[in-house]
């Protein structure tokens, strides 16, 4: 690490996907960069803590579902046998090769690199609290908040050995025999199909009356009739009233929307009711800018906050907090920051949920449609006709198109299936080409593929 210098043209804070792609893309344009973060190498929550290692439990869950299914279609394996310990250490060189890859191109860039925090002092400077616990004044021109976001929890609830967050269930200390996933958010069903394929005993409590609140109904039906075969049990319309952590449990008391109570317990606990902004110990009260009634910071079209030359970007500039559009909003940042004309306005942001079948969205949903009563027309096709999807072994999978009815023009993508989160890349090109369905019918998809699930649902709107 670099030795805190008096002053520097651009200061990001945070080292995660935005603070990393916003310190890169700077130093290439020809700023003097710092980059302050408390890791000894850039990655953030979503290479340390969250999408990376998520990814790693994933395959293996994918690699166990697999060879059980197999024998379906004739192949026989014997049981699984995991090494934990060996399945994290894995992980973990997954971690170490891609942080260390981004710290090696941070040195060839020539980055002033700070392990540590920062806080404003006022709108030209910061306190930097270095690793060793020396503090020292750094002077800027221009900074960029990128400090990201970090796991909610349930008030009066703290996480321990039995009662874990998201980062501790990535840390895979253990295979719980019995586990209960507090939310049914795209977090917690990642982690608990995960745990399940491992061989835990899963259990998913969900408040709202259904699971991934926000996507499309019909996408979320096919992801949920799978997991009613893999976990142990979906408790929709039902709170958490009560949980205390024991010698050798976890005593949860439920609650539905009757007002009835149960209690049951886990070996393990999991809460993963979603994130929240860190836009805490910043000092932003002693700057102008401005903090919503969630935490986020307001930004403009370009980042700025109501300090023009204060910018934020990732999960602490809001919704949706996902790492490839704090790529998008960097880029943004560090192209205003040197001058550029630029501004963050895409016409579709791509969300994908890991699960087993996966689910993969962009645009308008049906659901957004007709709460915001916007006339859609649209086609929805079961992929069980796919022959690909046969070759898999699986006849799960939907992809469904949304488009305008009176000029044909793609509003919306959603596809549930083996491999949705890929397939979704080429709906999010055609969104922000302004493509219309009649584009993907005359574009000439490779047989046989599931990408074909796209060709062929924008078919079924030339029927009539």
């Amino acid at each position: 690490m670099n030795t805190l210098p008096n002053k520097s043209q651009l200061v990001i804070i945070g080292a995660g996907p935005g603070g990393y792609s916003a310190a890169f893309r700077a130093a290439e344009l020809g700023l003097e960069v710092t980059l302050i973060d408390p890791e000894v190498n850039p990655g953030g929550v979503c290479l340390y803590r969250g999408c990376i290692p998520s990814k790693v439990l994933l395959h293996v869950a994918k690699l166990v579902s697999e060879a059980d299914e197999a024998k379906d279609i004739g192949v026989s394996f014997s049981a699984p046998q995991l090494d934990i310990d060996k399945i994290r250490n894995w992980k973990n060189s997954v971690i170490e090769t891609l942080t260390g890859g981004l710290s090696g191109k941070a040195d060839k860039l020539k980055l002033t690199r700070l392990r540590g925090t920062a806080s404003f002092l006022d709108s030209h400077r910061l306190n930097v609290t270095l690793e060793d616990g020396s503090q020292g004044e750094l002077a800027f021109d221009q900074v960029i908040l990128a400090t990201g976001s970090r796991p909610s929890v349930l008030p009066g609830v703290q996480t321990g050995k039995r009662i874990i967050d998201s980062t501790g269930a990535l840390d895979l200390d253990d295979i719980p025999k019995t586990l209960l996933v507090i939310g049914g958010g795209y977090i917690g069903l990642e982690l608990g199909s995960a745990y399940a394929a491992m061989g835990s005993k899963v259990s998913v409590v969900e408040m709202t009356a259904g699971l991934l609140p926000g996507c499309d109904r019909d996408l979320v039906s096919v992801l949920k009739r799978r997991l009613e075969k893999k976990f142990a049990d979906i408790l929709l319309n039902t709170k958490v009233s009560k949980i205390k952590e024991q010698k050798n449990g976890v005593a949860v008391t439920f609650e539905n929307n009757k007002g009835e109570s149960n209690n049951k317990r886990f070996e393990k606990v999991l809460i993963a009711i979603g994130r929240r902004p860190n836009s805490e110990n910043l000092g932003l009260d002693k700057t102008e800018v401005k903090i919503d009634d969630r935490g986020f910071v307001a930004v403009d079209g370009q980042q700025r906050s109501a300090e023009p030359h204060i910018f934020a970007i990732g999960d602490l500039s809001g919704e949706p907090m996902l790492a490839h559009k704090a790529y998008g909003e960097a880029h943004v940042a560090a192209e205003v920051a040197v001058g550029r004309k630029a501004v963050f306005d895409p016409r579709a942001i791509p969300a994908v949920v890991f699960t087993d079948p996966e689910i993969s969205w962009c645009g308008l949903t049906e659901t957004e449609a007709r709460n915001q009563k916007i006339k859609v027309k649209t086609a929805k096709l079961p992929w069980r006709s796919n022959g690909r999807t046969l070759t898999l072994g699986r006849d799960d999978g939907i992809t469904k198109i949304i488009v305008d009815p009176e000029n044909d023009r793609l509003l919306g993508v959603g596809m549930v299936g083996p491999g949705a989160g890929e397939l979704i890349a080429e709906a999010v090109l055609a969104l922000e080409m302004a493509a219309t369905s009649e584009d993907l019918r005359s574009t000439i998809h490779p047989h046989p593929t599931l990408s074909e699930t796209i060709f062929e649902a924008a078919q079924m709107l030339f029927k009539a």
